[in-house]
């Protein structure tokens, strides 16, 4: 099978998947009762919440998006639209997410990307857009993160949310 080699964690165990690369067009997305996993086939947004700025107005600060960053938010919540749960998560969930960039200068598909931007600003826009499409109550359910940024032959960001428990406070 062609398609992205990713690690997986399940139950707090490390294996490696294959998931299918998505027909032109498409996204590939599986659902079921364990979470959700699914990839978004895009360049990803380099742009971060981290640049916010700030105006003055009547001697005060009012922060505002910039431009870019309207579009990075908005090139976001069109994308992960389609894949928002017809309810929101209600408990602890563990979230893993592969940033993809595309294959620049020297650098192999697959290779980790350890260059700007940064993972905890780019996870924040990404968070604060799931939120606001309900993916969760609140984005402090999400009590467990896997982040890894890597050069790739197919840009994209690869995203697996899994509940962490069952019932009330039954374990996975």
């Amino acid at each position: 099978m062609i398609g992205y080699i990713y690690p997986h964690v399940s139950q707090g165990v490390y294996t490696h998947r294959i998931y299918p690369l998505p027909a032109p067009g498409q996204n590939a997305i599986e659902k079921d009762e364990n979470g959700m996993q699914f990839f978004l086939p895009m360049i990803p947004p380099t742009v971060t919440h981290q640049t916010q700025a700030v105006r003055v107005v009547r001697g005060k600060p009012v922060f505002y998006e910039p431009p870019a960053l309207r579009d990075a938010r908005a090139k976001l919540e069109a994308h992960l639209a389609k894949h928002a749960p017809p309810e929101p998560y209600t408990s602890a969930v563990r979230m893993m997410v592969k940033w993809c960039f595309p294959v620049a200068g020297r650098h192999l598909n697959g290779e980790y990307k350890a260059t700007r931007p940064d993972t905890d600003n780019l996870q924040k826009l990404l968070k604060d857009v799931m939120t606001g499409l309900r993916f969760w109550k609140d984005d402090a359910l999400v009590a467990s993160e896997i982040v890894e940024k890597f050069w790739a032959d197919v840009p994209g960001i690869y995203i697996a949310i899994e509940p962490l428990y069952r019932g009330a406070h039954e374990r996975i």
